[in-house]
């Protein structure tokens, strides 16, 4: 069996991830994916830069650019995709997770079931 891979990044994720790790001229540097609890939804979405890498953690290279994810997280995430949208809106990375079985229209928040619990509204006030 092939192991789904835990992250992967949108061609324009990619770009842009490439261009701001440049600006900070730190080879160590990678963007820490992780989950925490909270959000709306249960279940909530961060992202930093990162140099700080422990034992524990995955590590995803992609084109040169380190995606690095906590032990904790990779449950959440596995099989996720990193895009970086522009809109009217705003411009910003988002996840796309194939785990969420209800999320936010905030793109930050979600659940992935396992509570069992019952359907939460948005509380995000979207």
């Amino acid at each position: 069996m092939i192991e789904q891979a835990t992250v992967s990044l949108t061609p324009q994720a990619l770009s842009q991830l490439q261009n701001l790790l440049a600006q900070e001229n730190n080879p160590q540097l990678g963007l820490r994916v992780f989950v925490s609890g909270g959000g709306c939804s249960g279940l909530q979405y961060g992202m930093a830069f990162d140099d700080n890498i422990r034992p524990e953690d995955e590590v995803i290279v992609a084109e040169g650019v380190r995606v690095i994810v906590d032990e904790y997280s990779v449950q959440h995430i596995r099989g996720s995709e990193i895009d970086y949208v522009d809109s009217l809106m705003g411009a910003g990375f988002t996840v796309h997770n194939p785990n969420a079985v209800h999320s936010c229209s905030c793109g930050t928040s979600f659940d992935t079931g396992e509570d069992a619990g019952e359907a939460k509204a948005c509380g995000c006030g979207h």
